[in-house]
């Protein structure tokens, strides 16, 4: 609450979630006891005001007091910012101490509280598009004897109980399939997933994904399904075109469809569509891009990517049709050419908001691939996915072709809320802890 104290009557304004309201209180009123109980208050305590509505002489829509109540006493005092002949100071405003203290934020910073709000809209309108499309929400385990579905480093904990190691998830990927192969044909999954990775304005290790699986359906479905479904969450939040970091954003208009190997050759005049590793490298070289001695074909064509072309895709894109080198989870492409897969990444001011495939559900294919990744590691990559028997055993037993979808919550808040620093749209980001 907000106070101006007079002698025997005062105005003050009082907050919740769904607004402010000014209240008028005169000690003739309330009594001197409550009056004087009133003038001991400071901003940040709660009250409670009965009384009617009334307009005051400015036009303004007040509660003349009744009863007064006090709820709780604030004994820390609040970052309010405060005003003086037209400035502002004092601002709660850096933002370390703002992601430390969210109570704090989300009492003095409106918008914060709007970016959240926003950010439950934007929750909602998925679970209501996908609801209305057929799809189950499911649940599947957060520690996993065995992590896939990305190429990550995972978290590792012991399991006590059971006397083993296992890992926080990295995706929901093969326990989603799992049901597809029993029979559940429309499942997503809003969950939280942990990469043990760096942290940056988009990336933070503990995260919010949204996955889903359609069988029977291909890539190309779910670009159509995706494009419909961001489009509605914009409109939840009134964000059908936002300002990102400047940059003007249009989610109205058509998303635009660019093969991989298409949108490389534009940026670096090379077809490296059957390139070899030296070739590659040598491009790599040429654009400046520094890559490590023992970097394979795909990393190098990934590291290509996200210099070169990425950051440029400022309208909403699909990338399409990847390199099977980079996609171990990806059915091949049906135009027959051995290095592609159908894929596509959504990209929108130069980050990515999806990654899909057309799922692979031969399981041979499917072994001899995640047998490559286990290799990737043997020669230290660290991100490169482990062989897991249990899924291909699942796997044998049958996958109707089948489309999944992974979507970033965090990073799709993010724009449709105009923030453009991850921890922005999470309620309580991990910090490292202070000093004692």
């Amino acid at each position: 609450m907000a106070l101006r104290k007079m002698g025997k009557a005062s105005f003050a304004q009082i907050m919740d979630s769904e607004g402010k309201i000014q209240f008028f209180i005169r000690k003739d009123d309330v009594g001197e006891e409550t009056y004087n109980h009133f003038k001991l208050l400071d901003i940040g305590d709660y009250v409670g005001v009965e009384g009617y509505v009334f307009t005051t002489k400015t036009g303004e829509i007040s509660v003349h007091t009744d009863v007064f109540t006090i709820l709780a006493k604030s004994i820390r005092p609040l970052p309010i910012v405060k005003e003086k002949d037209g400035k502002t100071f004092d601002a709660f405003a850096d933002k370390e101490q703002r992601y430390r203290n969210r109570h704090l934020d989300l009492v003095v910073n409106p918008e914060v509280r709007e970016t959240f709000v926003n950010r439950a809209k934007i929750i909602k309108s998925i679970r209501n598009y996908l609801d209305g499309r057929g799809f189950l929400e499911v649940e599947t385990p957060v520690l996993q004897p065995l992590y896939g579905g990305a190429n990550a480093r995972p978290f590792t904990t012991h399991y006590h109980a059971l006397g083993q190691t296992f890992y926080l998830r990295i995706a929901d990927e093969l326990y989603l399939k799992r049901l597809i192969i029993g029979g559940m044909d429309r499942v997503y999954e809003i969950s939280k997933d942990f990469r043990n990775e760096g942290m940056d304005r988009n990336h933070n290790p503990e995260f919010t994904m949204l996955e889903f699986y359609w069988a029977y359906s291909d890539y190309e479905d779910n670009m159509d399904l995706v494009e419909k479904m961001f489009r509605q969450a914009a409109e939840s939040v009134s964000a059908q075109k936002t300002n990102w970091g400047g940059m003007e954003i249009d989610l109205s208009q058509p998303f635009q469809k660019r093969p991989f190997f298409e949108l490389l050759k534009d940026a670096t005049t090379h077809d490296l569509g059957n390139a070899s590793e030296d070739e590659i490298r040598s491009v790599c070289a040429e654009h400046e891009i520094e890559v490590e001695n023992n970097a394979n074909y795909g990393q190098m064509l990934d590291e290509l990517m996200s210099k070169l072309v990425e950051p440029k895709l400022i309208q909403p894109t699909f990338i399409i049709d990847y390199p099977k080198a980079i996609s171990p989870l990806a059915k091949a492409h049906r135009n027959g050419d051995p290095q592609l897969v159908e894929r596509f990444e959504l990209f929108i001011g130069g980050a990515e908001f999806a990654n899909a495939f057309t799922e692979l559900n031969d399981p041979i294919d499917q072994r001899q691939r995640l047998e490559a990744q286990a290799a990737l590691k043997e020669r230290g990559d660290e991100e490169a996915q482990p062989v897991d028997e249990n899924f291909i055993q699942a796997l044998e037993c049958g996958m109707p072709p089948t489309g999944g979808v992974g979507i970033g919550i965090d990073r799709l808040t993010m724009l449709l809320t105009g923030n453009r620093w991850i921890k922005d749209v999470i309620l309580f980001p991990a910090m490292r802890s202070e000093d004692p």
